[in-house]
């Protein structure tokens, strides 16, 4: 591994734990950074796989409450419709993922215009939303009903496009299905963990043919990046969307789109 290579490797890590969890799309920042800093790797294996990272951060995070949830599983029902919810809304993500996993990787993964085009339009969707008097009638995760929770995952679906974010199209659903804003984030949150390790696992397998020890070499300097920033980033999101609800983030896509945009213009 060259300076060069692990110097990008650790900036992407951190562009990867400090996007995934909020909602500007951390694959549409990855692609677009790693386009502009010629950063290529088989498989866009690199890109999927050091969200592992991320996963590991939200566990470390939710640690006692995972915990709680488990051990309330045989005398609670609402743990075990938590659960239940939290499969219900993996699903469909899950499935369209694995039935078009080809195209998504190689046809809109590969397409820049694509991603900055999905950034600045999600940024458009989520200020509108934001900005909508909508009165909250789930505050709480764990009291979501499964109706609900298919309905999040059926928003997430929009994520297999790069630029749309998953947590970006989680958290629009909730709001538009219901929910407060720092429930919304935290079901996102949860609702993370199934969906980025069935991705890690699947593309996993998909690409074991071309996994090398380089290639993990440079991966594991992402992961280790990305799990580092995302703690911090889990541990205060929750507070700040509380407070100041999700503008900051639209305008964050909006002008990273944008710059994306003049960027491919003057370097292609």
């Amino acid at each position: 591994m060259t300076l060069e290579t692990f110097l990008n490797a650790l900036f992407l890590g951190l562009l990867e734990g400090l996007t995934e969890f909020i909602p500007v799309s951390s694959t549409g920042h990855i692609l677009l950074a790693g386009h502009f800093l010629g950063f290529e790797n088989d498989g866009k294996i690199f890109e999927v796989l050091i969200q592992f990272g991320a996963i590991l951060a939200v566990l470390s995070v939710y640690t006692a409450k995972l915990l709680r949830i488990a051990a309330d599983l045989p005398t609670s029902a609402k743990a075990r419709r938590f659960v239940a919810g939290i499969v219900v809304a993996f699903l469909p993500a899950a499935f369209m993922g694995a039935m078009f996993h080809e195209l998504i990787k190689t046809v809109l993964f590969e397409t820049p215009v694509l991603i900055c085009t999905t950034l600045i339009v999600g940024g458009i969707i989520l200020l509108f939303v934001d900005r909508m008097t909508l009165q909250p009638r789930y505050t709480d995760v764990m009291d979501y009903p499964l109706s609900l929770c298919l309905k999040i995952g059926l928003f997430q679906v929009l994520a297999l496009i790069p630029g749309m974010s998953r947590s970006g199209s989680t958290i629009v659903g909730s709001l538009l299905m219901g929910t407060d804003k720092r429930s919304a984030a935290e079901f996102t949150f949860f609702l993370a963990m199934p969906t980025m390790a069935g991705a890690f696992v699947y593309d996993l397998y998909q690409n074991r043919d071309i996994v090398t020890t380089d290639s993990l070499l440079v991966v594991a300097v992402g992961f280790i990046a990305a799990f580092f920033m995302a703690v911090l980033v889990v541990r205060w999101l929750l507070d700040y969307v509380s407070q100041h609800g999700f503008a900051l983030f639209a305008w964050w896509r909006i002008i990273v789109g944008s710059l994306g945009f003049l960027g491919l213009a003057m370097l292609g």
